[in-house]
């Protein structure tokens, strides 16, 4: 027996075991699983997508398919699913599901109604970044846009995502007049900063570090409660003089409104396992992301807050909503 063929018999019985200790006795995964983005290729949803998919298809037996369906801040991608009735289809979200319900006026779905969480995969704070002939941190950014109202803008992932709000709360406590310039998901927006269209731009910084570190863009502050270990140097909001803005944006993984329990409970076993494992964090921690996780109703409660907390900021800083 060769060592290829002794794998692959291992691999089976490794697929075997897990399958009956996710649907206790149901078929699954008896096709392929589909995991879907609603945002474009190439932003930062892409890592933790990877990771997952890399550790679940030998362990379910099955091809775990990443696809993209992006489009209205990720409202089409999380309908998609919302939609889908094979057990088979799966949402990898970010924190933007919780801004929908109070940046929409109508965003095609109730993230709490139409979805069911299923695990807390990673999160990360954000990061303000600008070119390297730019402002050379965040007092001098903010000083340029106080100086200049409505003619210094920041580019975001898309209108309603965290990284479009925490400008507008900039705007709302410090009298600023930051213009807003949304792309479809990170990597565009990523590649407008480095051709100059935008000053600066937020977002999460495992998109950014590659570009940070060769020098194409400079770090100027990172929204988390202390400084993140992968860019030791950046200081957080609160110590570049902007106090009180601490978020957090996290990525995690939800299913239809209906997947059975058995189902649910299973996968978020294994993408538990999958966080626990030692080569996964350690990949995570290179990128400056951490590793979360729990069960499915820790996730719950972590989108119900979420949800509350950006419905507040939203009337708080009287932002026009969109249709």
């Amino acid at each position: 027996m060769t060592n290829t063929t002794r794998r692959n018999i291992l691999a089976g019985a490794t697929a075997l075991l897990a399958a009956p200790a996710i649907a206790q006795g149901q078929a699954w995964p008896n096709r392929p699983v589909r995991l879907i983005s609603p945002f474009a290729p190439g932003g930062p949803q892409d890592i933790p997508a990877r990771f997952m998919v890399e550790f679940l298809t030998p362990r379910l037996g099955q091809p775990v398919i990443y696809e993209h369906r992006a489009g209205a801040g990720g409202s089409l991608g999380a309908q998609y699913v919302a939609q889908a009735t094979d057990n088979h289809s799966f949402l990898i979200t970010s924190s933007s599901i919780a801004t929908l319900p109070a940046m929409r006026r109508d965003p095609g779905l109730d993230p709490l109604t139409d979805l069911q969480p299923v695990t807390l995969v990673t999160d990360a704070p954000l990061l303000i970044s600008g070119r390297p002939n730019g402002p050379a941190d965040l007092a001098a950014y903010l000083a340029r846009a106080k100086a200049n109202p409505g003619k210094v803008n920041y580019g975001s992932s898309g209108f309603g995502s965290s990284n479009h709000l925490i400008p507008e709360l900039l705007n709302g406590r410090l009298g600023l007049t930051l213009v807003h310039v949304p792309f479809r998901g990170g990597a565009p927006a990523l590649q407008a900063l480095l051709a100059g269209q935008v000053q600066v731009m937020m977002e999460n910084i495992p998109t950014k570090v590659q570009a940070i570190r060769a020098g194409q863009i400079r770090a100027l502050a990172v929204t988390g409660r202390e400084r993140d270990p992968s860019l030791p140097d950046v200081p957080t909001f609160a110590e570049a003089g902007i106090p009180d803005i601490v978020v957090e944006p996290w990525f995690g993984f939800m299913a239809p409104r209906g997947t059975p329990d058995a189902v649910v409970a299973g996968l978020s076993r294994l993408l538990n396992e999958a966080l626990a494992d030692a080569e996964v964090r350690r990949k995570f921690a290179d990128l400056g992301v951490r590793p979360e996780g729990g069960p499915p109703e820790r996730f719950a409660a972590h989108v119900r807050s979420e949800i509350a907390r950006w419905r507040e900021v939203v009337e708080v800083n009287k932002i026009e909503k969109l249709n």
